[in-house]
C-alpha cells in the first residue's frame, strides 16, 4: 500500500487526535547563572485545544489536514462519530459538502484513487455512526485500517504531534484558550505549508541549460 501511495496510485493517510493544555511540558531554556527560570502554570479547565488531524506523508502530494477545537466554547461541538465522518469526507477525501455529501452521491460513484485511512482504536473510531457509514465509504473507495492496539509507533502522525508540542510552539504557557488555539493553528499552518513547498519543489525542477 505504501508503494502504491508513493506511485500516486493510492492515497494513504494516518489519522489521530492530539490535545494541548495551556501550559506545555517544558523542554530546555537559558537563564543567568544562579537564576532558576520559572514557567507560569495555567489551569487547563476550559482552555484546552483539541486537534483532529490526518497526515499523508507518502506520494506526489504530501498533505497535513486538521481542524482545531477549543474546549468550553459554545457551538464548537465535541468530537463524536458524525464529526469524525465530516472531517474525513470534507478534509481528507475532499467531498464537497462533507458528511452530508456521503448520502447524496450519484449511483456508481467511486473515487479516482482508493484511499486508506490508518487510525487507532479510540472509541469514536468504532462508534455507531462510523460503523454504519463504513459500507458506503468502502463502496466509493475509502477504507479504514485499524492499527493494532497499543501501537502508536505505527501511526506516522505521532512524530508530527511530538514536534508540534515540543519544538514548534516556542511559548510554553498561554493565559487564554484563544491565544493557545492561535499558536497551535499557526504551527499547523506552517507545517502544512512546508509539505506543500516540498511538493512544489519536487514538481517544478529547473530545466537544464
Amino acid at each position: 500500500m505504501t508503494e502504491a501511495a508513493a506511485r500516486g496510485e493510492h492515497d494513504l493517510f494516518y489519522l489521530d487526535q492530539c490535545g494541548f493544555a495551556p501550559t506545555m511540558p517544558p523542554g530546555y531554556t537559558w537563564a543567568r547563572e544562579g537564576v532558576r527560570p520559572l514557567l507560569r502554570y495555567e489551569a487547563p479547565q476550559g482552555r484546552r485545544v483539541n486537534v483532529l488531524g490526518a497526515f499523508a506523508p507518502v506520494g506526489p502530494r504530501p498533505r497535513f489536514v486538521y481542524e482545531t477545537r477549543l474546549a468550553g466554547v459554545a457551538g464548537a461541538g465535541k468530537l463524536d462519530g458524525e464529526a469524525l465522518l465530516d472531517f474525513v469526507c470534507r478534509a481528507v477525501v475532499e467531498l464537497p459538502g462533507g458528511r452530508a455529501a456521503l448520502d447524496a452521491l450519484p449511483p456508481g460513484y467511486r473515487r479516482e484513487r482508493p484511499c486508506t485511512i490508518a487510525l487507532d482504536n479510540y472509541g469514536v473510531h468504532h462508534s455507531k455512526p462510523v460503523k454504519a457509514a463504513l459500507p458506503t465509504l468502502e463502496a466509493i473507495g475509502i477504507f479504514f485500517y485499524y492499527l493494532p492496539a497499543y501501537s502508536p509507533k505505527l501511526n506516522r502522525i505521532e512524530p508530527e504531534w511530538h514536534a508540534l508540542k515540543y519544538d514548534r510552539l516556542q511559548d510554553r504557557s498561554f493565559t487564554t484558550g484563544p491565544a493557545l488555539k492561535a499558536a497551535v493553528d499557526a504551527a499547523l499552518d506552517e507545517r502544512a505549508a512546508e509539505l506543500a513547498a516540498s511538493h512544489d519543489s519536487t514538481i517544478h525542477l529547473p530545466q537544464a541549460a
